[in-house]
């Protein structure tokens, strides 16, 4: 890939079924190109199909932070009235 990424699973929460497992979690990204890092959101299910383990869903999305900003802490937050 252009950017040379290379990946890190920062935190992640396996789920194992009968002949299935869910793996989500966050992964950062470094690109080896620019040395900049990305985090991001990511889920994989796989199934355990004619004896192999399959991808059978994968998704990932870039943490809302990298666009918002980190959050402000509670006091710093504007008050919502009812």
């Amino acid at each position: 890939l252009l950017k040379k990424p290379q990946g890190v699973i920062l935190e992640g929460d396996i789920i194992i079924g009968h002949n299935w497992a869910q793996d989500a979690g966050i992964y950062e990204f470094t690109m080896g190109a620019t040395g900049d890092k990305v985090k991001a959101r990511y889920s994989y299910v796989y199934v355990f199909e004619d004896g192999d383990w399959k991808i059978s869903h994968h998704h990932s999305s870039v943490m809302p932070e990298a666009f918002l900003g980190p959050a402000k802490p509670a006091e710093e937050k504007e008050a919502v009235s009812a």
